[in-house]
């Protein structure tokens, strides 16, 4: 295919003209099998990069109007997405209709009313995964620019470094604003309350939504917190929950003065206790502040009824009726979430347990061994029979090695001196035996404190979610295991899409974790459970990859919480808490301003209070049908996850194009010189940074894969439920935001780069001085990464498969222009990265290095850290000693600077990954989320 390169001049408008000959090229593919317009728009920019028809400076501006571009539509659909409105209005709606359902009808009785609004249905939950993809005055520039405000210029949108504090304070900023609006969702429910019952209406403590948090309690894959960091922020958590309360009740005048007095004597304490929480814990900091949290307890307060107390009366010495639904309203946020702005969440993983009870009661046996699990079952059952309490100090956190044991300690002494009024969700990560569970809860008994910990498998991996049932039907054998269930009177679980999503596929994964909510209604009542309240926590993220339903809040929570399931729960007498996901930067979005808080609040409570619907949906009378749908698109995800090209497409340089997102690693790194760990598995990449990179390459596979196959084999089934199924054309709502953000052509242009082959032809054709050796230079490199064989045949795997699927699907959206353009540009870049790195000069090896493994890195785009080893090996400093007389003739001083290796290579190649980056970001924002 011919393509006349740019013209002359240098466009006066980039962008447009760039577009322009996009869509030229795309439309000349469509008639040309062979044709490759994203290569070709590449090539396009970099020829003019090389004739100086285009500048970096003026790449780097049209990435920059991009970005804004991108970043203007994302806050758009941000708050289509929540469906900003009179929301306030919306919540006297909700509570008018809870009050009267019938506007023609009485209204319902008294305790009706008071049931329906005490008892918790929704939890937001606050997590801090690495989705901080943006600098924290961009995102809030972009919530800003959702509620109506103009997006300012200039806006950086790389991610800058997030520490576990700056984590800590967007959650806390985010959850302050959702506790705003939920003050106004009990406003609502006195309001409409009072019209009917008065003001005995007041004594209610509404809490049907509640909002949550694990930020800096949970341990699973990190080591930035330590049990002195979870005990610190917890403390904050509870200063600002009393900090709130007095200047919530500070205005309201004498009446609440005595509530205020002692929040304040309460906080003043507590901030004690905080700033003695150490640093870095050692036996004299620790005796420190355990006298310090022992002395001011009293003061501090350990539970909020010396200040509920406080509230009746201030209620009758209130003045006016709007100061006396100020004071409940406060109560009833404070009755709700106790001493802290949010509810505690901790999480660990399975095989910390596991560790913990193999050193303290010697079972040697693994969990994992199915032809043991007997055995294990009976020897903790015994174990459970006979445990003993322990006492615990400060002290014993010191000196703990075993990260579980630690982690309920740390709980224990939450729950003891800090606030033991509300009961902390202990999370386990990667559940697969109910062993585990047991486990659990012999450590809880152990430390006293089972009766305020609510244990929680997570159901995440694809063994998991097969054999959720199984694991439940473990545990629930056990007598201990039912009568804890029933001290509590609810069953905790929570269901997973990051591995899942990544290993099953996020159509199939979401099918597998209903099937299971609707089996657990027969599970419960066969062992004499009904009455006790089901808690399903949905953690996902905020886009396609995650699990989080992009095309709004309602259809979101729909989409994990479907109308069969909550119906087949309400039919078996099992009270449903739900519970969802709002994942680091990205999901504090809904709380960035005060209207998308009150409009988040307000989705959640309509969906909350809605009748659990009828399972009438086509597609469950096709279960048949559905069950090998699902199926089969497990079975071809499955085998792409085992395919060595798919491996080798992600870690190829896929890392390379993200930024650090928050403080974990996207893969594990090599000791010395070496460089990345080259990855063979998808397990070796963690779950988020693993979709970001399939987001960056261009093409859902997590969403997609294993969907042609499955259409494929009944295209008019297919067809037919996709319009009659509202159950079904949620899950193909997801395929759809995943096909506009995914191109062929854009995946096949990232495979082409790692095949020597294109590369050689281009070496052929140039006519550029120089060009050819350092094209030829690239294939030789290329070859020595040997990625070429594999990442074709998984890309004519996924070729295959999406082709069947546009055939069975010929409306299935298509990447927008200007996406194609962000990899078109990227990938001009990398390319002339690649470049600069095969002129690299020889030396000798250093620091475990050679010349080879330093091009290899930057292929791999291991960039900051080859540049810093090169500034090493060549340094740019000119020679100290010129200019100065040492008393005896000087001779010539060769080869101390290298200041023309970086002025040529060294500096330009920094510019260019910069940019590289750059368009990351751009990518991250037309997707709407980072994983």
């Amino acid at each position: 295919m011919q393509h006349d390169g740019m013209d002359d001049a240098v466009p006066t408008d980039l962008l447009a003209d760039l577009l322009s000959r996009l869509r030229a090229a795309r439309e000349a593919a469509s008639a040309d099998p062979f044709g490759d317009p994203v290569l070709l728009v590449a090539l396009d920019i970099s020829r003019a990069l090389d004739e100086g028809r285009v500048t970096t400076d003026a790449l780097a501006g049209l990435i920059a109007r991009m970005a804004r571009d991108a970043a203007q539509d994302r806050a758009a659909r941000l708050a289509a997405y929540a469906c900003m409105g009179d929301d306030a209005a919306a919540l006297a709606r909700i509570a008018a209709r809870l009050v009267r359902p019938d506007p023609e009808d009485s209204p319902v009785p008294y305790a009706a009313f008071r049931e329906a609004v005490e008892r918790t249905r929704f939890a937001a939950v606050f997590t801090a995964h690495p989705t901080f993809s943006m600098p924290l005055a961009t995102g809030t520039a972009l919530a800003e620019a959702a509620s109506g405000v103009a997006l300012p210029e200039g806006l950086s949108n790389r991610p800058a470094p997030v520490t576990l504090e700056e984590e800590f304070a967007q959650a806390g900023a985010a959850i302050a604003r959702g506790r705003d609006a939920l003050d106004a969702l009990s406003a609502a429910l006195f309001e409409a309350a009072c019209v009917v019952w008065g003001e005995r209406a007041l004594q209610l403590r509404p809490r049907p939504v509640i909002l949550t948090t694990w930020v800096g309690y949970d341990t699973d894959g990190r080591t930035d917190i330590g049990w002195n960091d979870t005990l610190r922020l917890r403390l904050r958590m509870k200063r600002l929950q009393l900090a709130r309360l007095a200047d919530r009740l500070e205005p309201l005048g004498a009446c609440a003065a005595p509530v205020v007095a002692r929040a304040r004597e309460a906080e003043a304490a507590v901030a004690a206790q905080e700033a003695a929480a150490p640093v870095k814990p050692d036996a004299e900091s620790t005796r420190a502040f355990a006298l310090t949290m022992i002395d001011r307890r009293e003061a501090a307060l350990t539970a909020p009824e010396p200040l509920l107390a406080l509230f009746p009366a201030a209620i009758e010495a209130a003045p006016d009726a709007a100061t006396r639904l100020a004071l409940a309203v406060q109560r009833a946020g404070l009755a709700a979430h106790g001493l802290a702005l949010a509810h505690t969440h901790v999480r660990l993983n399975s095989t910390q347990v596991h560790n913990a009870l193999r050193q303290r009661l010697g079972i040697a046996a693994a969990p994992e061994d199915r032809a043991a699990r007997r055995g294990l079952l009976t020897q903790i059952n015994a174990a459970l029979a006979e445990v003993k309490t322990v006492p615990l100090d400060f002290g014993a956190l010191l000196s703990e090695q075993a990260s579980a044991v630690r982690l309920v300690m740390t709980c224990a002494q939450v729950i003891k001196h800090v606030d033991g009024s509300q009961p902390i969700r202990f999370l386990i990560a990667e559940t697969e035996t109910g062993y585990t569970l047991l486990a659990a809860l012999w450590l809880a008994r152990r430390f006293g404190i089972a009766d305020r910990v609510e244990i929680s498998p997570l159901f995440e991996t694809a063994d998991a979610l097969e054999r959720g049932e199984r694991v439940l039907e473990e545990a629930l054998r056990s007598p201990h295991f039912r009568d804890y269930l029933r001290l509590h009177g609810r069953l905790c679980l929570q269901f997973g899409y990051s591995d899942s999503g990544r290993y099953v596929g996020q159509l199939a994964a979401s099918y597998l974790a209903e099937r299971l909510k609707i089996r657990l209604a027969e599970q419960m009542r066969r062992h004499g459970l009904e009455g006790i309240e089901l808690v399903l926590f949905d953690t996902h993220g905020e886009s396609i990859g995650r699990g989080g339903h992009p095309d709004s809040l309602a259809d979101r929570f729909a989409y994990l919480s479907p109308p069969a399931a909550r119906a087949a729960l309400a039919a078996a007498n099992l009270p449903l808490r739900e519970e969802t996901a709002f994942q680091g930067g990205d999901g504090y979005l809904l709380f960035g301003t005060e209207r998308l808080a009150l409009a988040t609040v307000a989705r959640i409570a309509e969906h909350a209070f809605a009748a659990p619907g009828e399972a009438d949906d086509p597609i469950y009378a096709e279960a048949d049908w559905g069950t090998d749908f699902f199926a089969t698109i497990r079975r071809e995800m499955a085998t792409l996850v085992e395919d060595p090209g798919y491996a080798a497409l992600l870690g190829a340089f896929g890392p390379g194009l993200l930024d650090r997102t928050g403080s974990r690693p996207a893969a594990r790194q090599a000791d010395g010189g070496g460089g990345p760990v080259r990855i063979t598995h998808p397990s070796q990449l963690r779950a988020i940074p693993n979709n970001a990179i399939l987001h960056q390459m261009g093409f859902l596979a997590n969403t997609l894969h294993g969907l042609g196959a499955a259409a494929a084999a009944n295209p008019e089934a297919f067809a037919d439920l996709a319009v009659r199924s509202p159950r079904f054309a949620r899950a193909m709502a997801m395929a759809q935001r995943a096909a506009a953000c995914s191109d062929l052509g854009v995946l096949r242009a990232a495979v082409d780069m790692l095949d020597p082959s294109p590369w050689l032809d281009r070496a052929g054709f140039t006519k550029r001085p120089g060009r050819r050796e350092a094209l030829t230079a690239v294939s030789s490199a290329l070859e020595r990464l040997g990625l070429a064989s594999a990442t074709r045949r998984m890309f004519r795997r996924l070729q295959a498969d999406h082709q069947a699927l546009r055939a069975a699907w010929p409306d299935l959206p298509v990447m927008q222009d200007r996406l194609v353009l962000a990899h078109a540009v990227r990938l001009c870049l990398a390319q002339r990265l690649w470049l600069l790195a095969v002129s690299l000069p020889e030396f000798s090896p250093r620091h475990g290095a050679t010349r080879d493994s330093l091009v290899a890195r930057l292929l791999q785009l291991d960039v900051p850290p080859v540049l810093d080893l090169l500034g090493e090996i060549f340094p740019a400093a000119p020679d100290p000693s010129s200019g100065l007389d040492f008393g005896e003739p000087a001779g010539p001083r060769d080869g101390t600077s290298y200041a023309a290796e970086h002025a040529a290579i060294f500096g330009p190649m920094a510019v260019i990954f910069g940019l590289v980056r750059e368009c990351s970001a751009v990518i991250s924002h037309e997707v709407g989320a980072f994983g």
